[in-house]
């Protein structure tokens, strides 16, 4: 398997070069020679090796898990989308009385991503503009609201209804002449 992993070329060529290390030691090579001709260092070669006799060929692979962990954990990425669901601390709403109010005068009447990063900071989570995007993103939840004057509360309130066509019909397309046209050249 070895043997044959170390001659494939549709291979991984990270893969093919480890495999070569292993046949290289089998047909009696030291570490250094072996770092040679490969092209690597002493210390490659000895940590693929102590791999290769601890797992066999699988020990050859890439360990998963590799890269930056997440800087924020699941359920502080369920808060901000439950966030979103929730309404703008600078909402209006009609009070018992008919007056109109917001909870927080100094809070976003509106969703916005500046919004909502400024409160899950607030809620104790760090995370950045950038970042709630990216999570709002990855969920598929928007969180903008739909535009004020295409919706009424008005129970006798009727939409536009379809739209107008339109007054002149489109430009039909023409071929174009593929023969230059200047006679200056």
């Amino acid at each position: 398997m070895v043997c044959k992993l170390a001659r494939a070329r549709k291979a991984p060529r990270d893969l093919v070069m480890r495999a070569q290390m292993i046949e290289l030691s089998w047909s009696g090579l030291r570490v250094p020679g072996i770092a040679a001709e490969l092209g690597c260092s002493p210390k490659t070669v000895r940590c693929w090796l102590h791999r290769f006799n601890r797992s066999g060929v699988e020990g050859l692979e890439d360990l998963g898990g590799q890269g930056r962990k997440r800087r924020i954990t699941e359920i502080e990425r369920s808060r901000i989308i439950a966030l979103v669901r929730t309404p703008p601390p600078g909402r209006l709403t009609v009070q018992p009385g008919g007056d109109l109010a917001a909870a927080d005068q100094s809070g976003a009447p509106e969703w916005t991503l500046d919004a909502l990063a400024a409160v899950a900071r607030g809620m104790g989570i760090e995370v950045s503009r950038s970042q709630v995007r990216r999570i709002l993103l990855a969920e598929g939840v928007r969180w903008r609201r739909t535009r004020s004057w295409t919706r009424s509360k008005d129970p006798d309130f009727a939409g536009k209804g379809r739209g107008s066509s339109s007054s002149t019909p489109a430009r039909p397309t023409t071929r174009r002449s593929s023969v230059p046209t200047s006679s200056g050249r």
